[in-house]
């Protein structure tokens, strides 16, 4: 077996119960992807708008607890995605929205052990300055810093690719990185990291080796799934056992999250083939 085969094997795998196991109900997914043969997993905010009835946040802090799952990564409130939405904190009309959602996306995570949470930056507004835009973002991602602070988790920041969100603030790696550097000289805080999505980077073009090579020290997650057609690993252009032994290399210990779509007319749990189930658990 080769050094990137032996890398591939060893990665701590946390699945996307926002994008795969959606023919459930949101509380039966997370004893879905145990029974899957994972330990870990992440999400979107799914729930009902920025600050949901705790009824309903209680049933989902339950299903992950009975199902024995650990929550790895929550993203906060980023508006109705289905709808075109991808973020509110750097939109005007959208950005009380995002702060009444911080506290609660914060204390939810923390009552799951959750240490990191993603927020997506928001399409670009037509009638407002984009510098107006990026200060917004800046204000908000610091309010979004400090909290996640205050339970020792990071702030997530990641590009999306042009082809399928091209109003999307930060469409490369390097417009990433930049507001990452800027939300740490901002609060001082250091925990403002770089999600770094390979799809997305691929869907854009984008050297992956390179960016892996230039930003791994801002690396705070990983997330995966094939180009072109977002499916799983394996399945399209993307090779990720020689990418994933680089960011062992370059020293990256955390989750690889499992962002892709199930093949159409395949059931998420029959999405899995490409890995063992032996090799889903995250207690590698």
């Amino acid at each position: 077996m080769t050094a990137a085969e032996q890398s591939w094997l060893n990665q701590r795998w946390t699945v996307n119960l926002s994008i795969l196991f959606t023919e459930l109900p949101l509380v039966e997914r997370p004893a879905a992807a145990k029974a899957a043969g994972f330990d870990a997993a992440e999400l979107w905010w799914t729930l009902d708008g920025p600050t949901p009835p705790q009824a309903e946040l209680d049933a989902l802090r339950q299903a992950f607890v009975d199902a024995g799952v650990q929550l790895t990564g929550l993203n906060f409130d980023a508006g109705n995605m289905a709808g075109g939405d991808k973020g509110l904190l750097s939109r005007p009309a959208d950005s009380q929205r995002f702060r009444d959602n911080i506290a609660v996306a914060v204390g939810l995570a923390d009552s799951l052990g959750c240490r990191a949470l993603n927020a997506l930056y928001g399409n670009r507004v037509d009638d407002v300055p984009v510098a107006e835009q990026d200060e917004l973002a800046l204000e908000n991602l610091a309010l979004a810093a400090q909290a996640a602070n205050g339970i020792g988790a990071v702030l997530l920041v990641e590009a999306l690719n042009a082809p399928e969100a091209p109003q999307y603030g930060l469409l490369s790696s390097k417009d990433a990185v930049a507001v990452v550097d800027a939300v740490n000289a901002a609060t001082g805080l250091g925990n403002t990291k770089f999600l770094c999505d390979l799809y997305h980077l691929a869907r854009n073009g984008e050297d992956l080796p390179a960016v892996i090579a230039e930003y791994a020290d801002r690396i705070g997650h990983v997330q995966i799934a094939d180009a072109p057609a977002r499916n799983f690993p394996g399945s399209g252009e993307l090779d990720f056992p020689a990418l994933l032994a680089q960011l062992d290399a370059v020293g990256y210990e955390g989750y690889i999250g499992l962002e892709y779509k199930a093949v159409a007319g395949v059931a998420s749990v029959d999405s899995f083939e490409w890995l063992p189930r032996e090799l889903r658990s995250s207690a590698l």
